[in-house]
């Protein structure tokens, strides 16, 4: 992937951290149908200031107010005072690393995380998936796809939000949970049990079992479930699509998603997994 040019700033200026007001009149971090609602909140951790000044422009020329910071203890009390409607996470940082980093701010308020490394690891992308981290880009990167990918993160969240506001009212339509086999998905309250034991998932990870599991022992091809779950029309991502399952293996059994090689994957209910051709870890 070519790598858009990263603006430089004045590394003075960095050192401290940044913030990025959102450009006046813009409206792109302010959901449909909420007029004056406050701007959406982009925290970026990055200790190169040059890649940290590049991501926050572009951040901020989306209508979105963002911050910077350069040490994994700043983002963690960055995270604590702001409360971001989502993180931009370098994982490689001075004081603690961004998997620490994740897992504090988690605890604290679970928020959608988008990590990036300069490690084009598969191990560290799973590494990242399993502290809480909801995306994962490598450097170098397109802006144009940071963007999109963003913007995915937060439109997941907010319709989130609004189906545990309905819920929590009684006004939403109701949704009876979806089983498939031993695995319970609760769509209103966002759980998951498998066997009867609750299992917890990341917002990207439910959304991806949910996707599955409306069509059971079909195979859903990687390009189809980037649409469903990531909302993306192209196909650069499918890798981030194999790193998400196998997440969902480790959390759930490896039984439970079956692999069709150079197709997609398919959701089968417990005992089924190995009755169709073309099974296999991914």
């Amino acid at each position: 992937m070519v790598a858009q040019s990263y603006e430089t700033s004045t590394p003075a200026l960095y050192a401290g951290g940044m913030t990025f007001a959102s450009r006046p009149g813009a409206g792109a971090g302010t959901p449909a149908g909420a007029p004056g609602a406050a701007a959406t909140s982009v925290l970026v951790v990055e200790d190169e200031p040059a890649i940290a000044t590049a991501v926050a422009r572009r951040l901020s020329a989306e209508g979105w107010q963002v911050e910077t910071v350069g040490d994994g203890l700043q983002a963690v009390d960055a995270a604590a005072r702001l409360a971001p409607d989502v993180v931009v996470l370098d994982v490689m940082l001075p004081g603690i690393d961004g998997l620490e980093v994740c897992r504090r701010i988690q605890a604290d308020r679970p928020v959608p995380v988008l990590m990036l490394t300069a490690r084009d690891d598969e191990t560290d992308m799973l590494i990242g998936l399993g502290v809480g981290a909801d995306d994962y880009m490598t450097k170098p990167f397109s802006m144009r796809e940071l963007v999109a990918r963003v913007k995915a993160l937060l439109r997941r969240q907010q319709r989130a939000a609004l189906a545990a506001e309905l819920a929590a009212a009684g006004t939403g339509s109701a949704e009876p949970p979806v089983a498939v086999g031993d695995v319970v998905i609760d769509r209103a309250q966002r759980r998951v049990h498998r066997a009867g034991e609750e299992v917890h998932l990341t917002p990207t990870e439910f959304d991806l079992l949910l996707a599955l599991a409306a069509s059971p022992r079909t195979v859903l091809t990687r390009e189809r479930l980037l649409a469903e779950v990531w909302d993306w029309v192209d196909a650069s991502g499918t890798r981030t699509v194999d790193s998400h399952v196998k997440a969902l293996r480790r959390k759930l059994g490896a039984d439970l998603i079956r692999t069709v090689h150079g197709v997609g994957y398919a959701l089968e209910p417990a005992g089924a997994a190995g009755a169709a051709p073309g099974g296999g870890p991914a």
